[in-house]
Protein backbone atom coordinates (compact mmCIF):
# COMPACT_ATOMS: atom_id res chain seq x y z
CA UNK A 1 0.00 0.00 0.00
CA UNK A 2 1.27 3.56 -0.86
CA UNK A 3 1.53 6.20 1.34
CA UNK A 4 -1.07 7.89 -0.65
CA UNK A 5 -3.56 5.20 -0.57
CA UNK A 6 -2.74 5.14 2.89
CA UNK A 7 -4.18 8.40 3.84
CA UNK A 8 -6.96 7.17 1.73
CA UNK A 9 -7.83 4.31 3.59
CA UNK A 10 -7.94 6.65 6.57
CA UNK A 11 -9.92 9.21 5.34
CA UNK A 12 -12.56 6.53 4.58
CA UNK A 13 -12.19 5.01 7.95
CA UNK A 14 -12.86 8.26 9.47
CA UNK A 15 -15.90 9.48 6.80
CA UNK A 16 -16.89 6.06 8.10
CA UNK A 17 -16.65 6.89 12.12
CA UNK A 18 -18.34 10.23 11.58
CA UNK A 19 -21.30 8.20 9.84
CA UNK A 20 -21.61 6.10 13.24
CA UNK A 21 -21.75 9.08 15.13
CA UNK A 22 -24.86 10.14 13.27
CA UNK A 23 -26.01 6.93 13.69
CA UNK A 24 -25.52 6.75 17.44
CA UNK A 25 -26.82 9.93 17.91
CA UNK A 26 -30.20 9.49 16.09
CA UNK A 27 -30.34 6.16 18.10
CA UNK A 28 -30.78 7.85 21.35
CA UNK A 29 -32.69 10.91 19.39
CA UNK A 30 -35.40 7.99 18.86
CA UNK A 31 -35.18 6.19 21.98
CA UNK A 32 -36.18 9.34 24.02
CA UNK A 33 -38.94 10.10 21.45
CA UNK A 34 -40.06 6.12 21.65
CA UNK A 35 -40.47 6.86 25.57
CA UNK A 36 -41.96 10.41 26.14
CA UNK A 37 -44.37 9.87 22.93
CA UNK A 38 -45.18 6.30 23.80
CA UNK A 39 -44.56 5.38 20.26
CA UNK A 40 -43.52 1.15 20.34
CA UNK A 41 -42.57 1.04 16.67
CA UNK A 42 -40.00 3.35 17.12
CA UNK A 43 -38.50 1.74 20.17
CA UNK A 44 -38.43 -1.03 18.10
CA UNK A 45 -37.34 0.40 15.55
CA UNK A 46 -34.08 1.30 17.66
CA UNK A 47 -33.49 -1.94 18.95
CA UNK A 48 -33.80 -3.03 15.38
CA UNK A 49 -31.01 -0.58 13.97
CA UNK A 50 -28.39 -1.51 16.35
CA UNK A 51 -27.15 -4.44 13.89
CA UNK A 52 -26.34 -1.14 11.34
CA UNK A 53 -24.33 0.73 14.15
CA UNK A 54 -22.50 -3.13 15.16
CA UNK A 55 -21.73 -3.68 11.73
CA UNK A 56 -20.26 -0.59 11.12
CA UNK A 57 -18.19 -0.61 14.33
CA UNK A 58 -16.82 -4.00 13.22
CA UNK A 59 -15.70 -2.99 9.41
CA UNK A 60 -14.33 0.20 11.15
CA UNK A 61 -12.24 -2.00 13.55
CA UNK A 62 -11.07 -4.70 10.56
CA UNK A 63 -10.64 -1.41 8.13
CA UNK A 64 -8.21 0.16 10.90
CA UNK A 65 -5.99 -3.37 11.87
CA UNK A 66 -5.64 -3.35 7.70
CA UNK A 67 -3.87 -0.34 7.48
CA UNK A 68 -1.81 -1.19 10.34
CA UNK A 69 -1.11 -4.34 8.85
CA UNK A 70 0.18 -2.87 5.67
CA UNK A 71 1.82 0.50 6.72
CA UNK A 72 4.09 1.72 9.71
CA UNK A 73 2.44 4.42 10.41
CA UNK A 74 3.79 7.83 11.45
CA UNK A 75 3.44 9.55 14.99
CA UNK A 76 0.43 11.54 13.40
CA UNK A 77 -0.86 8.69 11.89
CA UNK A 78 -0.98 7.00 14.72
CA UNK A 79 -2.48 9.16 17.04
CA UNK A 80 -5.38 9.76 14.42
CA UNK A 81 -5.44 5.53 14.08
CA UNK A 82 -5.48 5.69 18.15
CA UNK A 83 -8.12 8.43 18.27
CA UNK A 84 -10.05 6.25 15.65
CA UNK A 85 -9.92 3.14 17.64
CA UNK A 86 -11.06 4.75 21.03
CA UNK A 87 -14.07 6.80 19.50
CA UNK A 88 -15.40 3.62 17.71
CA UNK A 89 -15.87 1.10 20.83
CA UNK A 90 -17.16 4.77 22.49
CA UNK A 91 -19.80 5.05 19.70
CA UNK A 92 -21.05 1.25 19.96
CA UNK A 93 -21.45 1.78 23.61
CA UNK A 94 -23.61 4.95 22.74
CA UNK A 95 -25.95 2.82 20.34
CA UNK A 96 -26.24 0.10 23.31
CA UNK A 97 -27.39 3.03 25.86
CA UNK A 98 -29.93 3.65 23.08
CA UNK A 99 -31.25 0.13 22.83
CA UNK A 100 -31.42 0.30 26.99
CA UNK A 101 -33.76 2.98 26.99
CA UNK A 102 -36.02 1.85 23.84
CA UNK A 103 -36.47 -1.40 26.26
CA UNK A 104 -37.09 0.03 29.64
CA UNK A 105 -39.67 1.71 27.59
CA UNK A 106 -41.10 -1.25 25.86
CA UNK A 107 -41.07 -3.53 29.65
CA UNK A 108 -42.54 -0.63 31.18
CA UNK A 109 -44.94 0.75 28.36
CA UNK A 110 -48.40 0.44 29.94
CA UNK A 111 -47.51 2.02 33.10
CA UNK A 112 -48.76 5.94 33.02
CA UNK A 113 -45.78 7.35 35.61
CA UNK A 114 -44.52 10.40 35.62
CA UNK A 115 -45.04 13.33 33.05
CA UNK A 116 -42.24 15.40 35.16
CA UNK A 117 -39.90 12.28 34.96
CA UNK A 118 -40.46 11.77 30.99
CA UNK A 119 -39.94 16.08 30.61
CA UNK A 120 -36.51 15.39 32.82
CA UNK A 121 -35.82 12.09 30.17
CA UNK A 122 -36.70 13.88 27.33
CA UNK A 123 -34.27 16.95 28.30
CA UNK A 124 -31.49 14.87 28.85
CA UNK A 125 -31.97 13.30 25.76
CA UNK A 126 -31.49 16.38 23.99
CA UNK A 127 -28.73 17.74 25.51
CA UNK A 128 -26.56 14.37 25.17
CA UNK A 129 -27.09 13.65 21.79
CA UNK A 130 -25.97 17.62 21.36
CA UNK A 131 -23.07 16.56 23.00
CA UNK A 132 -22.44 13.91 21.06
CA UNK A 133 -22.69 15.10 18.09
CA UNK A 134 -20.56 18.27 19.18
CA UNK A 135 -17.89 15.99 20.10
CA UNK A 136 -18.29 14.29 16.60
CA UNK A 137 -18.15 17.86 15.02
CA UNK A 138 -14.73 18.86 16.77
CA UNK A 139 -13.47 15.45 15.64
CA UNK A 140 -14.17 16.55 11.98
CA UNK A 141 -13.43 19.17 12.47
CA UNK A 142 -9.98 18.93 14.39
CA UNK A 143 -11.66 21.91 16.37
CA UNK A 144 -10.14 21.54 20.26
CA UNK A 145 -11.80 24.91 21.30
CA UNK A 146 -15.24 22.69 20.29
CA UNK A 147 -14.04 19.79 22.03
CA UNK A 148 -13.43 21.78 25.45
CA UNK A 149 -16.88 22.78 25.45
CA UNK A 150 -18.27 19.16 25.50
CA UNK A 151 -17.60 18.61 29.08
CA UNK A 152 -19.14 21.74 30.51
CA UNK A 153 -22.79 20.67 28.48
CA UNK A 154 -21.79 17.63 30.67
CA UNK A 155 -23.46 19.53 34.27
CA UNK A 156 -26.52 19.78 33.26
CA UNK A 157 -27.27 16.31 32.21
CA UNK A 158 -25.65 15.01 35.66
CA UNK A 159 -28.56 17.63 37.39
CA UNK A 160 -31.22 16.09 35.36
CA UNK A 161 -29.95 12.57 36.68
CA UNK A 162 -30.10 13.52 40.19
CA UNK A 163 -33.33 14.95 39.29
CA UNK A 164 -35.14 11.85 38.25
CA UNK A 165 -33.91 9.82 41.41
CA UNK A 166 -36.05 12.52 43.88
CA UNK A 167 -38.73 12.04 41.09
CA UNK A 168 -38.97 8.39 41.76
CA UNK A 169 -38.83 8.80 45.00
CA UNK A 170 -42.44 10.82 44.65
CA UNK A 171 -43.72 7.49 43.79
CA UNK A 172 -42.79 4.79 46.38
CA UNK A 173 -46.49 5.06 47.62
CA UNK A 174 -47.68 3.09 44.82
CA UNK A 175 -45.43 -0.16 43.59
CA UNK A 176 -46.35 -0.25 40.29
CA UNK A 177 -45.69 3.39 39.83
CA UNK A 178 -42.58 3.11 41.66
CA UNK A 179 -41.30 0.13 39.74
CA UNK A 180 -41.90 2.35 36.96
CA UNK A 181 -39.66 4.89 38.21
CA UNK A 182 -36.69 3.28 38.82
CA UNK A 183 -37.09 1.51 35.14
CA UNK A 184 -36.66 5.29 34.15
CA UNK A 185 -33.72 6.21 36.72
CA UNK A 186 -31.84 3.15 35.20
CA UNK A 187 -33.33 4.81 31.35
CA UNK A 188 -31.60 8.03 32.93
CA UNK A 189 -28.44 6.73 34.03
CA UNK A 190 -28.16 4.98 30.08
CA UNK A 191 -28.85 8.95 28.89
CA UNK A 192 -25.93 10.04 31.44
CA UNK A 193 -23.25 7.39 30.01
CA UNK A 194 -24.47 8.60 26.75
CA UNK A 195 -22.83 12.01 27.77
CA UNK A 196 -20.26 10.40 29.25
CA UNK A 197 -19.01 8.72 25.88
CA UNK A 198 -19.07 12.04 24.48
CA UNK A 199 -16.75 13.75 26.88
CA UNK A 200 -14.11 10.50 26.58
CA UNK A 201 -14.52 11.55 22.73
CA UNK A 202 -13.91 15.19 23.17
CA UNK A 203 -11.06 13.82 25.13
CA UNK A 204 -9.61 11.71 22.03
CA UNK A 205 -10.00 15.40 20.08
CA UNK A 206 -7.63 16.71 22.35
CA UNK A 207 -5.21 13.90 22.06
CA UNK A 208 -5.54 13.96 18.57
CA UNK A 209 -4.25 17.71 18.07
CA UNK A 210 -2.16 17.48 21.23
CA UNK A 211 -0.41 14.59 21.35
CA UNK A 212 -0.95 14.49 25.19
CA UNK A 213 -3.69 12.57 26.85
CA UNK A 214 -5.81 14.60 29.26
CA UNK A 215 -9.05 13.92 30.98
CA UNK A 216 -11.40 16.56 30.73
CA UNK A 217 -12.93 15.96 34.32
CA UNK A 218 -11.42 14.34 37.29
CA UNK A 219 -13.25 12.69 39.77
CA UNK A 220 -10.62 13.11 42.39
CA UNK A 221 -10.07 16.76 42.00
CA UNK A 222 -11.63 19.89 40.02
CA UNK A 223 -9.89 20.60 36.95
CA UNK A 224 -9.92 23.83 35.16
CA UNK A 225 -10.15 23.85 31.25
CA UNK A 226 -8.41 26.76 29.74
Amino acid sequence: MSRVSFHESLEQIEMNLLSMGELAGTSVQRSVEALVQHDDAKAQTVIDDDDAVDELYLKIDSDVLSVLALQSPVAADLRLISAIMHCNLHLERVGDQAVNVAKLYLRTKGESGSETMRQQLEEMGTLVVSMLRTAMEAFGRRDLDLAFKVPTMDDPVDRLNRATHLEALKLADDPRSLDWGLHMNMAARALERVGDNAVDIAEQVGFLLTGEFREFTDASHPVTIE
